[in-house]
């Protein structure tokens, strides 16, 4: 067993995998992005970014969370459904920067905050790297 088996075991996650940078990868089940990040962060880890991109056709968005563990990088996937996903800027102050920026180029909304413009100017409509066929 390697040192974060125990910690997916009390997230209760499975499924866990390494990719070729040594990044676990797991699966986050029924867990939202909000439960996991109460979760890793009782643990002592630390949330590093989130990464955003379109999936083909209409199937939606992804986003990838990062988390630091005592120098081991986690990471779990959320399938992001009608746009909208939990918001972890109150866990994470840190989140507060990565999560305006996706807003603002993929509309995507994080539910249970506001936001205060970074890029765009009053007026503007998020989602300015939005595919035209996804508008």
């Amino acid at each position: 067993m390697t040192e974060t088996d125990p910690l997916m075991e009390r997230l209760e996650v499975g499924d866990v995998a390494s990719d070729i940078s040594g990044v676990k990868w797991f699966a986050a089940g029924d867990l939202n992005p909000r439960q996991l990040a109460e979760s890793l962060q009782k643990q002592g880890a630390r949330f590093v970014t989130i990464t955003a991109y379109e999936l083909p056709g209409e199937e939606g968005f992804c986003l990838e969370y990062l988390w630091d563990l005592n120098g081991q990088l986690l990471g779990f996937s959320n399938k992001v459904a009608n746009k909208a996903v939990p918001s972890v800027f109150d866990i994470c102050e840190a989140a507060d920067w990565i999560e305006r920026e996706i807003h603002e180029e993929y509309a995507i909304e994080f539910t249970g905050r506001t936001y205060e413009p970074l890029l765009l100017r009053e007026g503007d409509t998020p989602g300015v790297n939005l595919h035209e066929v996804s508008k």
